[in-house]
């Protein structure tokens, strides 16, 4: 389609960063239906599926519908700068989905379904794999991380990629959540002077403004749940080795993780059963057989009947606003059958700066290994050669803040060192036997609830990113499962509310998660405002 075909519709593609949209015709619009006061396309998988199961939708039709948003609010209109780049692929694929359906072969619950992955999840087709770096823009991944091939397999359609803090916001000590050198910054849906948090800034933004069914992110600390909670969505940090980390750019391998991020956790739990599963070339995941559980039949109303729940007090206090909220909420929980119980996460101010050294220490050794197994054919071959293309660059890439950790990875002697070892091995201790595990044996607890976070903050470019609390460390720390959901609004901006609890305990939490979702229906689609309505 021209480009004034794009202007007479008021869907003006963003030239310069080369997405090419194409808008369906009116015989495709005509065939996505109303589900209640929604569109289809803020509808979720199960609704999207039984409109293609009449015969009233197509997965070609839902694709080009979703591009078309993409175009009017992505790249124009609002602004939100969450996708980096299109998949061209993706328009056969859907096709294909659609000709599988017609011949009565379908993959699964994601069959035709549109999802967008984070640009750290290597996939071996048209698109590049960066990070959101330019040292790596135009760089196909050799394969497609074990992620994608799932996503494949399940019949999902890869819509294409979504912006990200740079290297995972693993680059600078004083960096902007949600902006990186290839994609610029994205902007949160609910107020957009206000920053999404990061690194999955671009799942977060664009599942909140409906630009695909569900997304994927990846997480080492907070990088799922804190965009998901300051997006308004679902997002679900898995147990690390539920979930392959094979191809994903990656910060550090004791935390790493990738997951879903979607509007309702059904949506969730759909997408965790589809990427969950044992890669060979992921030891993580050597302990995932008899661990992957039937997620959506954790999907029950009644899910928190009964279920003791310790309300982690000692990660409240960050503010009087989301704390009213989250007591508030609290009251739901109890409604719907649940045995509260105030009580202090142990332990969970010793593992802060163990927890640095653990990611500056793996850090090069993992982004090598990776380079070297999904893109040999790159300019750069190391840590080094990163920060020797930054400084060459510096104002497309260091404009905004520097790559101070990039730097310290760089010094750090290896996985051998004692200081490592040590380092990691009190990490565990006190985020798992005497951290997570030892309040919930002691407590006779099912899962831990506190606020996810603070809300989105103003993106500030001078004095860099100013979060507000966090319940996202001993989870990510420990390498144990947090599902957070949208709990209510504070000023217009989402707040959400976190259920964590031991190892392998996705489908527990899911079910949990579930019922004070049915219960409470706390989240709105976002207006797009400018700025925070603070009579809201």
């Amino acid at each position: 389609m021209k480009r004034r075909d794009f202007v007479r519709l008021g869907l003006a593609a963003g030239a310069a960063t080369g997405i090419d949209v194409v808008t369906p015709t009116l015989a495709e619009a005509a065939s996505v239906p109303a589900t209640g006061t929604a569109s289809i396309l803020e509808a979720g998988v199960q609704a999207q599926q039984a409109e293609m199961q009449a015969g009233k939708l197509t997965s070609s039709a839902l694709v080009q519908h979703y591009l078309a948003r993409i175009a009017a609010f992505d790249k124009a209109g609002p602004r939100i700068n969450a996708v980096i780049e299109l998949n061209p692929d993706a328009p056969a694929i859907a096709a294909q989905m659609d000709r599988e359906r017609k011949a009565g072969k379908l993959r699964g619950p994601l069959h035709g379904i549109p999802v967008l992955i984070k640009d750290n999840i290597a996939t071996a087709d048209k698109m590049s794999t960066s990070a959101g770096s330019l040292a790596l823009g135009g760089v196909r991944a050799s394969r497609d991380a074990f992620v994608a091939q799932k996503l494949r397999e399940a019949g999902a359609v890869i819509l294409g990629k979504t912006n990200l803090s740079e290297w995972a916001n693993m680059r600078s000590t004083h960096s902007i959540s949600g902006w990186s050198g290839r994609g610029g910054q994205t902007r949160n849906p609910y107020a957009l002077d206000r920053n999404t948090s990061g690194s999955s800034a671009g799942s977060g933004a664009a599942i909140a403004a409906s630009l695909a069914t569900v997304a994927i992110g990846t997480e080492t600390d907070g990088s799922i749940v804190s965009p998901s909670s300051t997006c308004g969505i679902v997002g679900i940090k898995p147990t690390l080795g539920l979930v392959s980390r094979s191809g994903i750019i990656p910060i550090a391998h004791s935390q790493d993780t990738a997951g879903p991020m979607t509007r309702s956790v059904a949506d969730a739990a759909l997408l965790l059963a589809a990427i969950a599963g044992v890669d060979a070339s992921d030891a993580a995941t050597r302990d995932a057989p008899g661990k992957v559980a039937d997620y959506a039949a954790a999907l029950r109303k009644d899910g928190l009947q009964g279920k003791r729940i310790g309300v982690t007090r000692n990660f409240f206090g960050s503010s009087p606003a989301i704390d009213a909220l989250i007591e508030q909420e609290l009251g739901v929980l109890k409604a719907q059958g649940a045995i509260l119980v105030d009580v202090e996460l142990p332990n969970a101010d010793k593992y802060g700066d163990t927890e640095l050294e653990v990611l500056l220490s793996e850090f090069r050794p993992d982004l090598e290994a990776y380079l070297a197994g999904y893109a040999p054919h790159a300019a750069v071959k190391s840590m080094a050669d990163v920060i020797a293309f930054n400084d060459k660059n510096p104002g497309r890439e260091l404009q905004h803040f520097g790559q101070e950790h990039l730097v310290a990875a760089q010094k750090k002697p290896g996985l051998d060192d004692k200081a490592y070892r040590e380092a990691l091995a009190n990490n565990h201790k006190f985020a798992r036997e005497e951290g997570i595990d030892k309040i919930m044996r002691e407590q006779k607890l099912d899962a831990l609830v506190a606020p996810t976070g603070g809300t989105a903050w103003l993106t500030d470019y001078i004095n860099g990113d100013h979060y507000g609390g966090s319940f996202s460390s001993p989870a990510a720390v420990a390498g144990y499962p947090h599902v957070t959901v949208p709990a209510g609004y504070v000023h217009g901006l989402p707040v959400g509310i976190s259920f964590v609890g031991g190892a392998w305990s996705e489908a527990a939490l899911i079910g949990m998660a579930y019922a004070y979702e049915q219960a409470s229906q706390r989240r709105r689609a976002p207006t797009f405002p400018a700025t925070v309505n603070v009579k809201a």
